[in-house]
Parts: structure tokens; C-alpha cells; sequence
């Protein structure tokens, strides 16, 4: 008889656990989001540097080396469905200019200022980048397009 308490005990931990887990659990992804964004919004100017730094070293787009990155004040927040990371898509305009005797030498087109998102991930605590570029696309429209892999940080939509 006794071990029929400890079964509705366990059973009644169990269904306690399992009705804070949930609230608790968004909880903790709010304030990990608040937490994120704001240290993002302080550290930007260091990651814009450290992404332009990456990228330019990548090769990509090949053919052509980076100039500038003129940054736009639009950055969206959202989290990544499967890995759970913060990730934040800031708004660019980005400069190339042709490699000597590169396949791209001859493109009239290279000189137009392209559209892009810079990609940076809050991990354990710290943002970071690995240098890449979204092309043909802003901010706003990061999320909406890529909504496989990423929703949208509740209350930190598109900021400006």
C-alpha cells in the first residue's frame, strides 16, 4: 500500500514539473533575448568592425574584394528553431571593386552598392560573426524569408 503513496506522489511531481517547466522555460528565453539584444546594441560597433574584417578574407562573392559596408540602423532579432542561438541580422550596403585580371573585371554591375544582412550569433553569453552576408535582402525581411530556421524574438521585431 505503501508504494502506491510513492506512485501518486511521483506522479503528482511529475505533473507539477511539467506545468512550471513550460512558463519557466520561456521565461528564461525572454530574458536571454532582453539580455542579448542589449548587449548587442552596446557591442555593435566592435562586431560591424570584426565582421567587415571576416569578410573581406572569405573570397565571397569570388572575383571580387570588399570596399565598404555602409551599416543601416534596421537589425532583427530571432532564434534559430532547431540550435536555439540568438541570431541578429543587421542591415548593410556593401561596396566591391573587380580583382585585377578576375573573371570579374569586365562586370559593369560590380559597382552597385548591394543589399545585404550581416549575420551575427549570441552563444554562451557572447556574440560573435563568421563574416557572412545575406545578398538581396534587409532586416525586416530576414525572418520572413528564412522562417524555416528562424522566428522572430517576441518583442524584438525590426529595430531602428
Amino acid at each position: 500500500m505503501l508504494w502506491m503513496w510513492g506512485i501518486g506522489v511521483v506522479v503528482v511531481l511529475l505533473a507539477i514539473v511539467s506545468v512550471t517547466a513550460i512558463p519557466l522555460a520561456k521565461r528564461w528565453n525572454k530574458r536571454d533575448a532582453q539580455v542579448a539584444v542589449k548587449q548587442f546594441r552596446l557591442q555593435r560597433e566592435q562586431l560591424e568592425a570584426k565582421f567587415f574584417d571576416l569578410a573581406k578574407t572569405l573570397g565571397k562573392p569570388r572575383g571580387l574584394r570588399w570596399l565598404d559596408c555602409d551599416w543601416l540602423s534596421a537589425v532583427t532579432f530571432a532564434r534559430d528553431r532547431q540550435t536555439k542561438l540568438i541570431t541578429a541580422f543587421a542591415g548593410v550596403n556593401i561596396r566591391f571593386e573587380a580583382i585585377e585580371g578576375g573573371d570579374m573585371e569586365d562586370v559593369a554591375a560590380v559597382g552597385t552598392v548591394r543589399d545585404a544582412v550581416a549575420v551575427f550569433h549570441y552563444q554562451n553569453g557572447n556574440w560573435g560573426t563568421g563574416g557572412k552576408a545575406l545578398f538581396n535582402m534587409n532586416a525586416e525581411e530576414a525572418v520572413t524569408r528564412l522562417t524555416a530556421q528562424f522566428e522572430a524574438v517576441p518583442g524584438e521585431g525590426p529595430q531602428s
